[in-house]
């Protein structure tokens, strides 16, 4: 099991990359993750939902995603509640209070999945989340140490030295464990390191005496490394490039789901994409993205706060174009219903009214994947599908894309707007080539094949792993 001394230490990439080397050297390996809040997640095989860093690092181990492998996840709806997905399937709604107070009966779940996927694989990487010193959250605790105890596994201890305070971090975390957990903790993994590794060798010296555990490895920071965010926004542009031939943004909403929709576009050579704050000025662009919400209404009050209501209109009037995925999609119809108060207080809400639709959220969530083509070019397209909204209404008589199961989205009168629900628009290569030249992207060969480069980054980073691992240590916790 990889545990963080904080969030964002790089448990998700250590597990993606360990799961990788044993996938590359034939082990029947899975990875798994007791629970995970993220409003990114993935639709599975099986027909669930887990957590979008269990998808990648499914696909690291040549496997499809499962809904075993993410048992418990948690897709927050306001500062305080989220809704409860258990194996795959949305159950309710909670406040944090009441989840806590769930947990115990969580794990049932979580070792009911734990125990199918150990009759398997050989191997299962197990990811914890956030810290394991969240001494709030160890009472019933199911991400961290509470699993690592109930399922009797080793633990690495990975943090990230890049943000600084390294040795603290990983002697705090330390002091605040029971002896047991300490002892679980089998060694330490420093990611993101820069420099001369002389100049930390002092320190891991002094951190192996002060611990009597080994350092089992100082992974250098990979500059260019692309695997799928978990939740957090990647803020910064890929490239200043002056050569970029278009500029596309999206607003960062309060509730943005399923953010990794545009890697392909962030990570587009000729495309300059940026996320844009809602404090920040909205500048120009060829194109629009609205992308998804786990709290439409809510989130749509903030785009008209903003002013990005007038932006849009402003931007189509000079020609730009305006792509919504899923709550994004909903968001430009006349009319948002919340009947039975899924997303927040039960109500109604106004679009931005710019497609002749109107959307009512509805108690089964449509989980699917699914491919087809794209109306405005006849390519190929593929995705998947998550959302609890039905829209109707006159737009949808001129489909956006040709589905497995029928025509979907909507494509305006006017050849200036495109909304659907298939999450994953852009990661085919000819979908995004062809998305990209609707929108004004001229040049004679706009392919990029992003699923090609996130196969890369895995490789990339499990070359790495090799490298700067102790597997003489790793290797009898593995197999």
């Amino acid at each position: 099991m990889i545990q963080g001394t904080t969030s964002d230490a790089g448990k998700s990439t250590l597990a993606a990359g360990l799961c990788r080397v044993l996938y590359r050297r034939g082990a029947r390996v899975a990875p798994f993750k007791p629970q995970n809040m993220a409003l990114n997640s993935a639709v599975t095989v099986d027909g669930g939902e887990i957590g979008r860093a269990q998808a990648v690092q499914a696909q690291a181990c040549g496997l499809e995603p499962h809904s075993d492998m993410n048992p418990v996840l948690l897709k927050p709806t306001t500062d305080q509640g989220a809704q409860v997905i258990i194996q795959g399937q949305a159950r309710f709604n909670l406040e944090a209070g009441a989840y806590h107070a769930y947990k115990a009966t969580a794990m049932h779940a979580v070792m009911d999945s734990w125990q199918r996927l150990a009759a398997q694989y050989d191997s299962l990487i197990v990811e914890g989340a956030g810290s394991p010193a969240e001494i709030n959250l160890r009472a019933n605790d199911i991400a961290n140490m509470g699993f690592a105890e109930e399922a009797d596994v080793p633990v690495l201890l990975v943090a990230d030295i890049d943000r600084g305070g390294v040795f603290a971090h990983i002697v705090g975390t330390l002091a605040l464990l029971s002896a047991s957990e300490r002892d679980r903790i089998v060694g330490f993994v420093i990611n993101r390191f820069r420099g001369d590794i002389a100049l930390l060798q002092p320190g891991l010296d002094w951190l192996v005496q002060e611990t009597g555990k080994p350092v089992i490895g100082v992974v250098p920071f990979l500059h260019g490394l692309h695997i799928e965010a978990e939740d957090a926004i990647p803020r910064d542009p890929v490239s200043a490039d002056a050569d970029k031939k278009m500029r596309i943004i999206a607003p960062v909403l309060p509730r943005i789901s399923n953010h990794t929709d545009f890697d392909a576009l962030r990570l587009h050579p000729q495309v300059d994409f940026r996320f844009i704050g809602l404090n920040e000025a909205i500048p120009p662009a060829d194109l629009i993205v609205l992308p998804g919400s786990k709290s439409v209404r809510a989130d749509l009050d903030f785009l008209r706060a903003h002013g990005w209501d007038q932006a849009i209109r402003r931007h189509l009037r000079y020609g730009g174009k305006v792509i919504g995925i899923c709550g994004g999609f909903q968001m430009l119809g006349h009319a948002l219903h919340d009947p039975f108060g899924l997303e927040g207080a039960a109500g109604s809400s106004a679009g931005l009214g710019f497609l002749e639709m109107e959307t009512v959220l509805e108690q089964e969530k449509t989980l699917r994947r699914t491919e087809g083509k794209l109306v405005l070019a006849d390519v190929p397209v593929s995705g998947y599908e998550i959302h609890m909204g039905v829209s109707t209404g006159a737009a949808l008589q001129r489909p956006a894309v040709l589905l497995e199961s029928g025509a979907e989205g909507a494509l305006s009168d006017d050849g200036q707007m495109l909304g659907t629900y298939l999450h994953g628009l852009f990661d085919h290569p000819q979908a995004c080539a062809a998305l990209l030249a609707w929108a004004g992207l001229e040049v004679e060969d706009a392919t990029f094949d992003y699923r090609q480069l996130r196969e890369a980054g895995l490789d990339r980073l499990a070359d790495t792993l090799e490298a700067h691992l102790d597997w003489a240590v790793l290797n009898p916790l593995l197999t």
